[in-house]
């Protein structure tokens, strides 16, 4: 049985859900499985337990994009796991690493908080670039498939051709789009689009607002006045504010998400782009530092690559290729015998030479 069976599969016949189910995501994660993943587990390889170790360890944490308040505990939860279970090698460490790894992402997806038999707004947030429309028009699709009636709302009217592309995505998933012309007052796009998505029996209306560093005070106020005009026109119907990021950005994808959490009443996380990067420890750092619940994550270019957040499928996505490895160790250690064993008699070769 290899090494994280027992964390991820029942037996050894029996497939993990990342594997079986979700081959998306094991492709869009390669890269970081290549990157990020086999730089911590070349740490936690043949090597003995000392500091050095856990300095290369937290090293590797960091440049993976995890955080650095992230890797200091995983650190420490591992050299605490090392004294309690007398850990002797990096090896050891290895499957200890992936039990705390779980335990940080947690169990339950945290899909979006919808309402029945009512209107359910949900605010997208974050700088521009990091696919925001794009991913409107994929959860869109989804909410459709789901059976819901969605209406879009292009409150982005500062970039130019932002309400175009919008209307395409509409187009494409089938969905109305409110959007005024270029430079209009976006709180009079969500308040005509509350009003629409009444008239029209929608019970979810999903805004795209204009790309905003956290640092620009002006489209902060406008954020704010939008929130009001949703509270006033639709009271209790926000269920919740999305920020979208670009995991390909790193370390400044953590940044955007502590400033926006303190800034912009952030609900929860789009990570876009995993399947980019070989740095997918920012999952684990929006989760851990600053305890923002990932919604989704996008991991291809297709409307199906926008997945719903599942920690534990994500963690197996993480292990699937690091688990095949450590299988193939085991199996080659139970067929291996000592050679003498298998080695034939000198009576068994004259036999054979006899019938000859």
């Amino acid at each position: 049985m290899g090494l994280f069976d027992k964390l991820f599969k029942k037996n050894t016949g029996e497939k993990t859900n990342a594997e079986e189910l979700n081959k998306e995501l094991n492709d869009g994660l390669s890269k970081t499985r290549k990157g990020f993943m086999e730089k911590v587990f070349g740490v936690l390889s043949g090597k003995d337990i000392d500091d050095d170790l856990y300095e290369e360890l937290e090293e590797a944490l960091i440049q993976g994009d995890v955080g650095v308040n992230t890797a200091l505990d995983l650190v420490e939860r591992l050299r605490e796991r090392e004294k309690r279970d007398k850990l002797k090698n990096a090896h050891q460490l290895q499957e200890a690493f992936a039990d705390e790894l779980v335990e940080l992402l947690g169990e339950e997806e945290t899909p979006l908080a919808l309402e029945p038999d009512t209107l359910n707004v949900v605010l997208f947030v974050g700088v521009n670039g990091v696919g925001k429309t794009t991913s409107i028009g994929k959860i869109a699709y989804q909410l459709k498939e789901e059976g819901h009636k969605v209406i879009l709302g292009a409150a982005d009217t500062f970039r130019a051709a932002a309400a175009d592309q919008l209307k395409i995505w509409g187009e494409r998933v089938g969905c109305d789009v409110i959007a005024h012309q270029e430079g209009a007052d976006p709180a009079a796009v969500v308040f005509d689009a509350i009003a629409a998505a009444k008239s029209r029996g929608c019970d979810v209306l999903l805004v795209d607002t204009a790309g905003r560093l956290q640092n620009k005070v002006n489209l902060m106020n406008e954020l704010a006045k939008i929130r009001k005009i949703i509270d006033r026109e639709a009271p209790d119907s926000l269920r919740d504010v999305l920020l979208v990021i670009d995991a390909t950005t790193g370390q400044n994808a953590l940044n955007q998400a502590k400033e926006f959490k303190d800034t912009a009443g952030v609900t929860g996380v789009i990570l876009t782009k995993l399947d980019g990067t070989a740095k997918g420890g920012v999952v684990i750092g929006v989760k851990a530092e600053y305890d923002l619940p990932i919604k989704y994550i996008g991991v291809g270019e297709q409307k199906e690559h926008l997945q719903v957040f599942n920690p534990r499928t994500f963690a197996e996505a993480l292990f699937v290729d690091l688990n095949a490895e450590s299988d193939k160790v085991d199996d080659a250690d139970e067929e291996a015998v000592d050679p003498d064993m298998d080695a034939p008699l000198a009576e068994d070769l004259e036999d054979a030479e006899d019938e000859a």
